[in-house]
């Protein structure tokens, strides 16, 4: 998962998601409460002119409040909602009635005539509370200053209730953008997945290009796969006709090196003739064995197939004009339009073998069959021979190993079998029929 790069974008996202939402919680909530503060000192303003209106000066010079303020929090002892008036002159205050006992401290002198907002003038208990006031001279010189106050715990209860309303809504909006941004990088990395897709169908030699509608960011890549494909498929061309080369120059010496080893017979040099023979068929194998998988094309055709029976019929016809195949009941159990996944020649390749090999030990008979399952085709040659030991199975898939060092085989036909098997995505495999041993060939189908 950690190398995912879905998971590493998406994970990308989600933190910067959180964190933006986290800031964004942070200013909101800051905004919130700078708008109900305002909202409050334009409150205040209202009733501090209200105030002003209704406070002057007796005949006598002192302070006096017509009335009281037309909101009743004023005077409820101790609401959170305070008045006070100050004779600047001979320091007198009038007070609402929800100071009780106290009075508001003022930090210092105000303006005359403006308007002030104060931060931090505590309330009778000692509160934070939000106030405006003004200083007011009358025609007379005499001034004083009214000031209105509330208790800053409205502000916190307010911006406490928003921000509960508003956590749950950046918690779904927050889901909301992370779904949202999911989607976009799995439609961003769709092209991704798709040249994921063609790069396995040329895997499983499906194809043998990237064939892939690709945007621009992702098209060099895909392009850079197949010059890479190109070149592999021309040096593998070039591989194959070198070891093709090789493997017929050294047919012709091979052959020069037989008669010389008759030579060496009829002189009665029979040892050395025997070990040069020995050293002979070695090479022979390999060279049979060069030539069998130099002639399969450096990535066979996805699109290959054969009529079975076709190909088994010309394989036993040969095999009946051998000597062991005329003593043998050579059966072909396929259906007329059975088609296989693979090139006729390397299907003839390797039944060639495998029916041979058959009949080198069946007692009386010889079968192939084929049969589809599951998205493969199955081709098996069975007969009624020994079988082969569990042990030794395997081993004799191996290049040039021979159970049966008498019968004449070069011991490359399994091994040859096995090559050709591979080569179009497939696998061999053996068991015992009691009696006789089955060999099967398993392709995978176009489909």
């Amino acid at each position: 998962m950690g190398n995912s790069i879905r998971f590493r974008l998406w994970s990308a996202a989600t933190i910067s998601i959180l964190i933006a939402l986290a800031i964004a919680g942070v200013g909101l909530r800051y905004l919130f409460e700078l708008n109900v503060e305002r909202r409050i000192v334009s409150e205040l303003t209202v009733d501090l002119n209200e105030l002003i209106g209704a406070t002057s000066f007796t005949p006598d010079a002192r302070l006096s409040v017509a009335s009281g303020l037309t909101d009743p929090r004023f005077a409820n002892p101790l609401s959170g909602h305070y008045w006070q008036v100050e004779d600047l002159a001979s320091r007198t205050l009038v007070r609402s009635r929800s100071l009780w006992d106290a009075t508001l401290v003022f930090p210092d002198r105000g303006t005359s005539g403006g308007l002030r907002k104060i931060e931090e003038l505590k309330g009778p208990s000692g509160e934070l509370t939000i106030a405006v006031e003004r200083t007011i001279t009358d025609a007379d010189g005499r001034s004083f200053r009214a000031i209105v106050a509330e208790d800053h715990h409205s502000v916190e209860v307010s911006v406490r209730e928003y921000v509960r309303d508003l956590v749950p809504a950046l918690i779904m909006l927050a889901a909301a953008l992370m779904a949202a941004f999911f989607v976009q990088i799995t439609v961003g990395l769709a092209p991704l997945e798709n040249l994921r897709v063609a790069v396995r169908n040329v895997i499983a030699q499906r194809t043998a290009r990237l064939d892939v509608a690709a945007p621009s960011e992702v098209r060099p890549l895909a392009d850079e796969i197949n010059r890479l494909l190109d070149a592999q498929e021309k040096a593998l061309a070039r591989a194959r006709s070198r070891a093709t080369d090789l493997a017929h120059g050294l047919k012709t010496p091979l052959q020069v090196l037989s008669a010389d080893i008759r030579a060496l017979r009829r002189k009665g040099e029979i040892e050395l003739a025997d070990e040069i023979e020995k050293s002979a068929g070695a090479i022979r194998r390999h060279v049979e064995r060069e030539l069998a998988r130099a002639r399969l094309a450096p990535g066979v055709s996805s699109k290959a197939s054969c009529r079975v029976k076709e190909a088994a019929a010309g394989v036993v016809a040969v095999v009946k004009r051998t000597p062991a195949g005329r003593q043998l009941a050579l059966v072909i159990n396929v259906e007329d339009d059975f088609i296989a996944p693979i090139e006729e020649g390397d299907l003839s390749e390797i039944l060639g073998n495998l029916v041979e090999n058959a009949a080198r030990f069946a007692r009386s008979s010889v079968q192939v069959n084929a049969w589809a399952t599951d998205g493969e085709v199955s081709i098996g040659v069975s007969d009624d021979g020994p079988g082969i030991p569990d042990r030794d199975r395997e081993a004799v898939l191996s290049r040039g190993v021979q159970l049966d060092t008498k019968s004449g085989g070069s011991g490359l036909g399994l091994a040859i079998v096995s090559d050709i098997v591979e080569a179009y995505g497939g696998r061999v495999t053996m068991s015992n029929a009691d009696p006789g041993l089955v060999v099967t060939i398993v392709l995978p189908s176009h489909g």
